[in-house]
């Protein structure tokens, strides 16, 4: 952002012209058109810089200024519909500083040192306004400009989540207020609907259908279609935030209002909370920053209103901003910067990754310089080209990826890209079989497989051994002393000695973690050995058929086809791995080296408390690993799950639950904690049990 204070009222004219400019177009962008070019964290910061001139040179403001109004113009697809009450938009506090000058602005207006404070998480979605007569649903309209919005009525009816008639005590004739959204899981359902439609669209020629870039502009679209049928099949939902205006008596606190709507039928977040004061609200954004993620529900903030709702009309409005509420928003998940080219991994299987080298950006409060980009098919997909400024997306701890182009900032100096014809780390010809999105490198003596797959090999879920990371990896191939995952139990103290950095505590340590490995059950050693498709669950699945590592090198695509969960193409995969000489090799090293574990004997199908039922577990567990957790479901006759579904008889739940912990409450599938768990396996099941199976 520009430096304000140095401005003199000619250069702020003229950037002032400019801000409103691009602002508007933005606007149109986002409200009319829901395909917006910048993060909300751009957006946010032209209109902070717009409002910091407009504060210093009063005399620049205009009566159409985006800080002046709200949204954009309804399309003439719908009818408009006037908004009764003007329908505006919320100011932001990103500071704790900003948060309590908010406060004490409040504080002088009301005439109170302290006020009751609600809280609810700030939905990133489509706000609308519902109107109910005679306790039924007549009228649904979106923001539009803040005083005028479209008619989307017809297509709201379609939502489960708004009444469509109330209960209760009813007011003749009032207006509620809320944010329509889609879930994320709902979200990434229906962006693979989609890919699944452009595979076949790609084997006829046709030209790829868009996906949708977030939750916000997939809900968005999807109220907005002309069909209301489409609407109907798209995973929409709503939570009701506010009463707008109504024709009767209300209560006098925004808290006991929410309530009310509650008890008529509609659908409010459950995660409002009541404050005494600014210090409890403080205690409770500092939750939501680490909370945030478990949400099956993009939120960017947390919005924060006096309770009593006497004093709204006395603090009144700002420009386009009530004065009785504002919205704390969290660091920015998105930020724009340049993509200076685009680069390739191989992995440990041979699959060519493009990634992304970008211009270092703050996202999420880290820095990025690298992204991931998928695959081929996803980068033409979004038409992203090198030399393109791009939105860069980092969600928790998730793996930044960048999500889209910026259009309207193309220079035409951009490059398109492609795929190279030959693998960057060995020119072997790259692959691609048939009906897969990704490339790879047929060689299995590729240097960077190699060093990945030791990498792999090492790492926790496979062998365990610590201090080979990547590091020692890349120099264990690159000095010659592990070609392969069979020689590290070939490396001796004098060899690691001759690293750099490697002193003689540190050889010792890495030896002894080496020798300790060769312990380690069977599930890990196969899944250890990086064969393509076979993921933990599979390796021991694999472990129960074969019992022991050298019964890898006899087995066959029929008999892996046998064993259940394995279908036809990771049987294949097996079995084409098994049949190389270099893989076999690697087996016969490692079991003459001691590498040689025999699995106890299937758990699938013992009998227990937990047989025939499907248990998924979440969350950070107290007195057991999470590994542990599913032994014992095993050991218990019951089946691990990896997802929450309709086929899950109940999920156990520890610290930090995440969005599986929201599909099973919006599922309504058991949920039980830590404790209940052991409880149900000590005490046989009994009727809990039997319980969980009705």
């Amino acid at each position: 952002m520009a430096d304000v204070s140095a401005m003199t009222q000619y250069e702020a004219r003229l950037r002032s012209e400019e801000l409103r400019s691009v602002i508007s177009f933005h606007n149109r962008l986002y409200y009319e058109l829901d395909r917006p070019e910048i993060p909300d964290a751009v957006y946010d910061e032209l209109m902070n810089e717009l409002r910091a001139i407009e504060a210093r040179f009063p005399e620049l403001i205009t009566p159409d200024s985006p800080t002046q109004r709200t949204g954009a113009a309804p399309l003439t697809t719908f009818d408009v519909v006037e908004h009764r009450v003007p329908l505006l938009s919320l100011s932001n506090c990103f500071s704790e500083a900003e948060l309590q000058a908010w406060h004490r602005r409040a504080a002088e207006r009301v005439g109170a040192e302290g006020f009751q404070i609600t809280t609810e998480p700030k939905i990133d979605g489509l706000a609308i306004a519902l109107v109910y007569e005679g306790g039924r649903f007549v009228q649904g309209a979106t923001r539009g400009d803040g005083f005028r919005g479209e008619n989307v009525t017809e297509n709201l009816r379609t939502i489960g989540t708004i009444p469509k008639t109330l209960t209760g005590r009813v007011p003749e004739r009032f207006e509620v207020r809320g944010e329509i959204y889609m879930s994320r899981s709902g979200f990434e359902e229906m962006n693979a609907g989609i890919g699944e439609q452009n595979l076949e669209r790609e084997r006829q020629g046709k030209k790829p259908l868009p996906l949708y870039a977030n939750p916000r502009n997939a809900a968005a679209g999807s109220v907005r279609q002309k069909d209301p049928t489409v609407t109907a099949g798209r995973p929409l939902a709503m939570f009701v935030y506010q009463l707008g205006w109504c024709d009767g008596e209300r209560p006098a606190s925004h808290f006991e209002t929410l309530a009310w709507l509650g008890a008529m039928g509609f659908a409010v977040n459950p995660e409002m909370r009541l404050h005494a004061g600014l210090d409890e609200v403080h205690e409770r954004i500092a939750w939501w920053g680490h909370q945030r993620e478990r949400l099956d529900y993009d939120i960017d903030g947390v919005v924060l209103k006096l309770d009593d709702t006497r004093q709204w009309d006395r603090l009144g409005y700002v420009g386009r901003e009530p004065r009785w509420a504002t919205a704390f928003k969290f660091p920015p998940q998105q930020r724009t910067t340049k993509l200076r080219r685009i680069e390739v991994n191989v992995g440990r299987t041979g699959v060519l990754t493009p990634f992304a080298v970008l211009e270092p950006v703050v996202v999420g409060g880290a820095t990025v310089s690298m992204a991931t980009l998928h695959n081929e098919g996803d980068i033409r997909r979004k038409d992203i080209r090198e030399g393109d400024t791009v939105i860069v997306q980092r969600a928790g701890e998730v793996i930044p990826q960048v999500v889209g182009p910026v259009l309207s900032l193309r220079t035409g100096a951009e490059r398109e890209w492609s795929m190279p014809t030959g693998c960057p780390a060995c020119g072997t010809p790259v692959s691609r079989e048939e009906n897969e999105a990704a490339y790879y490198c047929p060689n299995g003596g590729c240097p960077a497989q190699q060093i990945r797959m030791i990498e792999h090999f090492a790492s926790r879920g496979a062998m365990d051994i610590e201090g080979l990371g990547e590091r020692m990896a890349y120099a264990l191939f690159e000095q010659g002393l592990a070609r392969d995952v069979a020689a590290i139990y070939d490396l001796t103290a004098a060899q690691l000695m001759t690293l750099s950095g490697i002193k003689e505590k540190g050889s010792a340590n890495l030896l002894r973690g080496i020798e300790a490995s060769k312990q380690r059950p069977l599930p890990n050693v196969l899944f250890a050995l990086g064969i393509r498709h076979v993921g933990f669950e599979t390796a021991r699945l694999l472990a129960e058929h074969l019992g022991r590592l050298e019964a890898l090198l006899d087995a066959d695509v029929e008999a892996l086809q046998q064993i259940e969960g394995i279908g036809p193409v990771v049987a294949a995969s097996i079995a084409d791995w098994t049949q190389r000489p270099e893989n076999r090799d690697i087996v016969r090293r490692l079991v003459k080296r001691g590498v040689n574990p025999v699995h106890a004997g299937a758990t699938v199908g013992r009998e227990g408390p937990l047989q025939g039922l499907t248990v998924v577990v979440t969350g950070r567990l107290e007195t057991m690993s999470r590994g542990e957790a599913e032994d014992l479901i095993r050991a218990n006759g019951g089946k691990v799950g990896s997802s929450v579904s309709k086929a899950t008889s109940f999920l156990v739940v520890g610290a930090d639950a995440g969005s599986k912990l929201a599909k099973a409450q919006q599922l309504g599938t058991r949920v039980l904690d830590e404790e209940a768990f052991r409880q149900l396996i000590e005490s046989g099941g009994g009727a809990a049990a039997t319980g969980l199976r009705a």
